[in-house]
């Protein structure tokens, strides 16, 4: 079983002139319970199929399954997609051993700018970049999936 481990910050500051790549993501959920997600996303014209399982207690860790398919196949899954998909460009900002990916999202969630750093586990050491903000892993709200059913700009306390 493929565990992941990840812990998500909002940033704070500049990151973009230490990123080594930047791609466009555009993704929706065929399911998006809780307990298991089902997400479609489509990046450098590859599609991309991903199963998620429900996280722990703290929001750190839950089982991930993803495969490529066909992006013609990514595309026509979409339109199947609850409503709300997520748009955003992904910037993967190397420091330390880590590589975040930090995302800046477009749309109804435009404002809002998340970093994800995965980990071996929850206590592995990692260093902090000086743009790094407010650690939100046990927050919901920013959860992927949630955005897409309370975006962003809807939240009166951003």
């Amino acid at each position: 079983m493929a565990i992941e481990t990840e812990r998500k910050f909002l940033v704070c500051g500049d990151f973009k002139k230490d990123a080594i790549r930047k791609i466009r993501i555009r993704q929706g959920y065929l399911c998006s319970a809780p307990e298991r997600t089902v997400r479609i996303r489509t990046s450098d014209e590859k599609g991309f199929i991903t199963i998620k399982g429900k996280s722990n207690e703290h929001g750190l860790s839950r089982y991930e399954w993803e495969k490529e398919i066909p992006y013609s196949d990514a595309l026509e899954l979409m339109a199947l997609c609850e409503p709300g998909a997520i748009d955003k460009t992904r910037f993967l900002v190397p420091c330390g051993t880590h590589v975040f990916e930090v995302d800046e999202f477009h749309g109804q969630n435009e404002g809002l700018i998340v970093a994800e750093i995965e980990l071996i586990s929850k206590n592995e050491p990692f260093t902090k970049p000086n743009w790094l903000g407010n650690e939100v892993t046990e927050d919901i709200r920013y959860y992927n999936a949630m955005l897409t059913k309370k975006p962003f700009k809807t939240w009166l306390d951003h």
